[in-house]
């Protein structure tokens, strides 16, 4: 028997990672698909007259194994892949996608939700069902059932094609990531290294089997390095080497692929009659247009521009005292932190002795106590899949709510980055509320033998932000599995995720854990002063960044025509000059690594990040203006996180807020 298939022997039915083989994944998947497609084939054969409950309800509850099983692989292809399971992947995404296709192109099950659809009106639905109802009819129709059967067959492969080749993009990503290595044997080459840091390379060193030092472009290896590396040619060999991921013409380059992704996205939307790509996204998000979107990235432009210029031309004279008449990309890290340190006297390596992991996470899971009455036991009868993950037990008033499982350092086999995943969702069926199973995954610095792991206080903020969307995942408490959870519209997932980065730089809250790993000394109040004043250091240059990434990511999925006689480099430094702050160098390219709308879920959606941290810089106000643990103001935003996508996003805020987000309250955060 196939220990995937089944109901799991595990405590909570958790993922059984120290008993599931590779090769149990393929069979697994051709099963559940069976038995899926049979649950369909009963909605579709029952001869009763078609109703809520023996149409919509039903289709929502099918295929949970399958759901499970995708979740547990597509995860560990994230974060513990090998070339085995990438194999797998390739082979398993076609079958996947045409399953799906089938469901969403089967003619007699979309009539049936069809005719519930069109008499919704004599069923009493209640706020979640009519939610459930519009959501699945809407589903069926943006997934093609409309058209006729010449025209689903093109959608069916061409959804098939974006699957394989968006998985083929990420695959490229890490490859390229994992292919690249800087030894270095000479320790005046890392003048300006922190002792720690140094640590790190030469336990990298010692595990390639080599002396010395060795530099990855893993995130924690890759940014200290250009933050302090007084060796001007080794960043900028660096920096080369990070911006040719996948854009080096061998064998792992993105560019052709790029090209192929954007128009199988053009041919969908318009077999869907969409004008473009976007135009088809953002009909199911908050911001609905394309006009919209760029009418609000172009307003944060107007406003952030002149405080990034300001800012690097701070930098440019600092850089000027060095001897360098023109300042490059590759230099922006290393300068920003001496300016820091010139404003704020605080750097990144005197503040991480304040920071270390285990304290950071006890600190989030007491906020998680205080605004919502969550706890966390850590469970170790609980597979997983690394010995580097933790299993936690989180409960609330005593009783069971939710499984998190955390997994903190860089592997070989992990992409990089930082993300909150589930194994497992939440929904209420027949009396029991199944509670749903959460993951968070980052990329911080392993503990050495002497020292423990010690976060940045940017990597203080990511693991906030990743704990935010887990807690609106561990919160949910909604009927349907497909409306449960982070199940919202795209702009507004990343609400709860930036709201909790606030709480980071609350003098009162961040006294109760920025200690010092070795003599328990609190931060200094003059640090955290500083950490205050520092929190909008270089905001315009952030902000500008983050608005360069949403324009080119909205030109991509609105004007892929013209990527017809331009190159993507040409492209994107076109669509990216408003907001390029240094020159732009030929050898490299940020697009063919830009995983998150090439292989992610934010294609024609990176805007959402900042159009979310109005939301956030808005809530987050609303709990400044009343005290930041105020019980009432926690309830309310309980309900928020707990009703998942049963409602509209902004009518949610509003009873929250009691009024819409207003973009005042980013600017005022972000410039005063």
């Amino acid at each position: 028997m196939n220990i995937l298939t089944e109901k799991f022997n595990t405590p909570y039915h958790s993922a059984p990672f120290d008993s599931i083989k590779n090769e149990d994944y393929l069979p697994a998947f051709k099963d559940l698909i069976q038995k899926s497609e049979a649950e369909i084939d009963a909605i579709v054969n029952n001869t009763d007259a078609p109703t809520f409950e023996n149409v919509i309800e039903a289709l929502a509850y099918s295929g949970e194994q399958l759901d499970v099983v995708s979740n547990i692989f597509f995860n560990l292809n994230s974060a513990e892949t090998s070339d085995e399971i990438q194999q797998i992947a390739q082979e398993v995404s076609p079958i996947l996608t045409e399953y799906s296709s089938k469901i969403s192109q089967n003619e007699a099950l979309f009539n049936k939700i069809k005719k519930v659809y069109d008499e919704k009106e004599k069923y009493n639905l209640n706020e979640e069902q009519e939610m459930l109802l519009n959501e699945t009819y809407k589903g069926f129709v943006r997934s093609g059932a409309l058209l006729n059967e010449e025209d689903k067959e093109k959608l069916k492969k061409i959804s098939m094609d974006l699957s394989v080749k968006s998985l083929q993009f990420g695959q490229n990503v890490l490859a390229s990531t994992n292919a690249y290595f800087k030894h270095i044997t000479n320790k005046e080459d890392l003048a300006g290294i922190p002792a720690a840091i140094m640590d790190q390379y030469a336990e990298e060193a010692k595990e390639r089997n080599l002396d010395g030092w060795v530099v990855t472009l893993q995130y924690p290896s890759y940014i200290p390095f250009m933050t302090y590396a007084e060796n001007r040619e080794l960043r900028k060999e660096l920096a080369l080497a990070n911006g040719k991921k996948s854009f080096d013409g061998g064998e792992f380059d993105n560019q052709n692929l790029i090209k192929e992704l954007l128009n199988l996205k053009q041919q969908k939307a318009e077999l869907l009659g969409y004008k473009d790509y976007a135009d088809f996204v953002l009909e199911e998000r908050m911001a609905k247009s394309p006009v919209k979107v760029f009418d609000f990235l172009n307003e944060l432009l107007t406003k952030a521009k002149p405080y990034a210029d300001k800012e690097i031309e701070e930098l440019k004279s600092l850089a000027k005292a060095d001897g360098i008449e023109e300042m490059q990309g590759y230099d922006h890290a290393f300068y920003a932190e001496k300016l820091r340190k010139a404003k704020f006297d605080l750097n990144d390596e005197e503040l991480k002795p304040y920071f270390p992991l285990h304290q950071v996470q006890d600190a989030v899971f007491r906020l998680a106590g205080e605004l919502f009455g969550l706890t966390f036991e850590e469970r170790n009868d609980i597979p997983k899949y690394h010995e580097d993950v933790k299993v936690y037990e989180v409960k609330e008033n005593g009783n069971y709510k939710s499984l998190l499982y955390v997994d903190y350092f860089p592997r070989k086999g992990k992409r990089a980055g930082a993300w909150m995943t589930s194994y497992k969702n939440q929904y209420k069926r027949n009396g029991e509320n199944s509670r749903p199973h959460i993951s968070i995954v980052c990329n911080f610095s392993k503990p050495t033998k002497d020292t423990p792991s010690l976060l940045t206080f940017q990597e203080v903020t990511t693991l906030f932000h990743e704990f935010g969307h887990a807690l609106h995942g561990m919160m949910a408490d909604t009927q349907y599995p497909t409306l449960s959870g982070t199940s919202v519209k795209w702009d507004f997932v990343e609400l709860p995720s930036q709201f909790l980065e606030n709480f980071c730089y609350e003098p009162e809250f961040l006294k109760t854990f920025a200690k010092h790993y070795k003599t328990g000394e609190v931060l200094p109040d003059e640090k955290i002063e500083k950490i205050e004043q520092s929190k909008n250091f270089m905001e315009g240059y952030q902000t500008l960044r983050q608005l360069g990434f949403g324009l080119l990511d909205m030109n991509y999925h609105t004007k892929v025509a013209e990527l017809e006689h331009e190159s993507v480099k040409e492209f994107e430094d076109k669509y990216t000059k408003a907001t390029t702050l240094y020159p732009s160098n030929s050898e490299t390219a940020m697009s063919p690594s830009f995983s998150h709308i090439f292989q992610g879920g934010y294609s024609a959606g990176y805007y959402s990040y900042k159009w979310a941290e109005v939301l956030d810089a808005d809530a987050f106000q609303y709990f400044k203006e009343n005290g930041i643990f105020n019980p009432e103001i926690a309830a309310k935003y309980k309900v928020l996180l707990s009703s998942g996508g049963t409602k509209d996003p902004m009518e949610l805020y509003k009873s929250f807020r009691g009024s819409e987000p207003k973009v005042e309250s980013l600017l005022k955060r972000a410039f005063g």
